[in-house]
């Protein structure tokens, strides 16, 4: 929120003076989105601004043809239909793609760069965020077939949930962990720290905020980036501009580990692998 502040500041737009800024949380219950986007719709706000998942900018595109839409999304918004080309977007809704599916596959070959003997991998993902849940999962599946690794799936959409997944694990004994990205998980990293430290299994994670808990190693869009970009486009578009010409901007990425969670976990981290993460965590 912060970074998002600071990208309307850039457009002169600033919460309290010249504009309001109103939030709303769904909490992961996605089902929410339909009646949350006709509120607004019908108060006719001036922009609708989303983050995080691809149901989110969904709904409003869903809700509206109208109103404007600054989004971010993980997969690419010419297959959403949130607009037609990437340069010119040509509708109401422009935004930054974090390409999810890419870059998970990445990520899942760079957790078998970590843990190289790993072959078995479970991976952990929320079918409650169904719009982002399949794309989620398509990076890993094929890495996997390529590299020859065995994915088994857990599914998790509460906190108890998470707990019960994690005591699957402790029962199936994979070699590593991918969590998948998701909104909700990332309110919950601290649990899934506590956990993978307590079972002593390798977990690899979306975003740079896990691994400063204490998280193994992450792969990722950078958030405070996507905050700052939905915040300037938003800025943009209330000062007059057309988000049908703004043209879709690519997220940057965050490659970050933690020495002193490998070395808890007896993993000795290669030359190669910290020689390109953009972060290290002593």
């Amino acid at each position: 929120m912060t970074a998002f502040y600071k990208g309307l500041s850039e457009a002169d737009c600033i919460d309290g003076q010249n504009v309001t800024v109103e939030y709303h949380w769904v909490e992961g219950h996605y089902d929410r989105l339909p009646a949350l986007m006709a509120d607004l719709v019908h108060r006719q706000v001036a922009v609708i601004a989303t983050t995080g998942t691809n149901a989110t900018a969904l709904a409003a595109k869903a809700a509206t043809a109208t109103i404007p839409i600054v989004f971010a999304v993980g997969q690419d918004p010419v297959k959403l239909r949130l607009v037609t080309s990437l340069n010119r977007p040509g509708g109401n809704a422009t935004g930054l793609n974090d390409f999810l599916s890419e870059v998970d596959a990445k990520r899942l070959r760079l957790l078998h760069d970590m843990v190289p003997k790993a072959t078995r991998i479970a991976v952990l993902a929320n079918p409650a965020n169904a719009a982002s849940a399949e794309a989620t999962l398509q990076g890993p599946r094929e890495a996997a077939a390529a590299m020859g690794l065995q994915l088994g799936f857990l599914n998790a959409t509460t906190i108890g949930e998470i707990d019960t997944a994690f005591a699957s694990l402790a029962q199936e004994r994979p070699d590593a962990l991918f969590v998948a990205a998701d909104a909700f998980f990332s309110t919950r990293a601290r649990q899934f720290i506590t956990l993978a430290a307590r079972d002593r299994i390798p977990a690899t994670y979306s975003l740079r905020d896990y691994v400063i808990a204490g998280g193994l190693m992450s792969y990722g869009a950078d958030l405070v980036e996507i905050g700052n970009q939905v915040g300037l486009y938003t800025g943009k578009v209330l000062k007059g501009a057309r988000p049908a010409e703004l043209p879709v901007v690519q997220s940057t990425f965050n490659f970050a580990l933690n020495l002193q969670t490998a070395r808890s976990l007896g993993i000795e981290v290669p030359s190669g692998l910290l020689s390109i993460a953009d972060e290290v965590i002593e």
